[in-house]
């Protein structure tokens, strides 16, 4: 006989729904709820790999199955206070959603969209992949949400991707046919994140689990126009809800026959180490790698760079400099675009590249994100702070710190992972680590 006992806190609607859906799991279902949710992190390969992090012996890490790079850590641990965090080591994500973006199955020198980005777990994982090459557009409608896409993509020292602010409606105008691979992680209910979510509980109903499917459609449509023929599109969400999942997947199918479902998955809480995830495959049929042409964004000669950032440069940056010669300026502030991008004309856009910095009278100030992007040996000026030390903390609250024989810009680094800029004289470090970053 299956057991009926009901789960503390959670809408009866849903408990009612998933006790016929599971049948004689749901006791096992029930039971998850009983355990805490589990925590994860991702190792940012772009900064350095995974073997790097686990030589200092943090966090009580052990591996994510599913994903590669992914680990758990142990109930009490703070890995979003350490340095390592704010040098953009890894990214604090929930292991579930670790599994989606290796479905993409990503390949260097793409262009790669991912619709519906913030907060950046999936982004983030996404140019990892690529390596650096190829373009990578991340899209978050909110503008707030999207501002915190922004700086994680900076604290993660991307140096390929696009951050933009608009519908999937008006990008597919823009970029039909565009894409090699597409990720909708759409807005959903959040069933999957009602163990470690509470105010995904208190926001459910059944009319937002068929709003959420209604939009879910659109969005996915939009997707379409804008993926190329032999292209990959992968669909996600965070709930159980067949109504969003399943369901989408075949209404999306019958409404574009050019479309085959290569795959899917889900992934339960009481099945696994995770929440609730669900993930579906597309394939759009036709050649590959014929994509429809769109106006590619014209950057500044390098003869017309500001003479205050090429003598930055000189002195801060190895004569083989780590950057192709592409750049834009964007208000006041220089940088550095992606290969391939388009002309971004008419968009709403929080961040076109890398940001370099900025030139101000007889001097250039460099960006936050410049340092992050930086490796320490593409600089001749790099101080490294071990971790066993006071300076690191020291820095990180803003404060002056030792700089005996260097001069001018340097390269901070927590142990050998980039971290900030400082600027040296007098035997002194001035500290130029974010007001808005710093720790309390």
């Amino acid at each position: 006989m299956i057991r009926t006992e009901e789960i503390p806190g959670l809408p009866q609607a849903f408990q009612e729904r998933m006790k016929t859906v599971l049948g004689e799991q749901w006791e096992a279902f029930r039971r998850s709820y009983e355990q805490p949710p589990k925590q994860g992190l991702r190792v940012n390969t772009l900064k350095g790999d995974a073997g790097r992090l686990l030589d200092y012996g943090l966090f009580g890490l052990r591996p994510v199955p599913w994903a590669e790079n992914g680990f758990y850590y142990e109930q009490g641990e703070r890995p979003g206070r350490h340095p390592f965090h704010e040098a953009g080591v890894y990214y604090i994500q929930e292991p579930s959603a670790m599994a989606v973006a290796g479905l993409l199955e990503v390949r260097p020198g793409e262009r790669v969209l991912d619709l519906c980005a913030a907060p950046g777990g999936k982004t983030t994982q996404i140019a990892a992949a690529m390596k650096g090459e190829g373009l990578l557009i991340s899209n978050e409608i909110h503008g707030g949400r999207a501002r915190i896409l922004s700086q994680n993509v900076e604290r993660l020292g991307i140096r390929n991707c696009l951050v933009i602010n608009e519908t999937p409606e008006a990008l597919s105008l823009r970029f039909p046919g565009f894409f090699h691979r597409i990720l909708v992680d759409a807005p959903c209910s959040g069933e999957g994140m009602f163990r470690k979510d509470p105010q995904s509980r208190a926001q459910w109903s059944v009319e937002n689990v068929k709003l959420c499917a209604g939009r879910q459609r659109e969005i996915l449509d939009c997707a379409s126009r804008m993926l190329m023929p032999g292209g990959r599109l992968v669909y996600s969400t965070c709930t159980f809800s067949p109504e969003e999942d399943e369901e989408t997947a075949k209404e999306f199918l019958l409404a574009h026959p050019e479309f085959e479902e290569k795959s899917s998955l889900r992934i339960w809480p009481h099945l696994s180490e995770g929440e609730g995830h669900f993930a579906a495959v597309f394939e759009k049929a036709g050649e590959r790698d014929s994509a429809e042409p769109v106006r590619q964004q014209k950057g500044i000669p390098e003869k017309k760079l500001p003479k205050e950032y090429l003598a930055f440069a000189e002195q801060t940056l190895h004569r083989e400099e780590p950057f192709p010669l592409r750049y834009l300026t964007f208000g006041e502030h220089l940088y550095l675009f992606p290969d391939q991008m388009p002309d971004l004309a008419g968009l709403k856009v929080l961040r076109p590249g890398l940001e370099l910095g900025e030139a101000k009278k007889n001097r250039f100030e460099p960006a936050h994100a410049l340092a992050l992007a930086l490796k320490p040996e593409e600089t001749p000026q790099c101080i490294r702070l071990p971790l066993d030390g006071q300076e690191i903390f020291r820095y990180l609250h803003g404060e002056t710190i030792a700089a005996q024989s260097a001069k001018g810009w340097c390269l901070v680094c927590a142990e050998g992972y980039s971290l900030g800029w400082g600027k040296a004289g007098n035997g002194q470090l001035k500290n130029h680590y974010p007001k808005g970053l710093r720790w309390n």
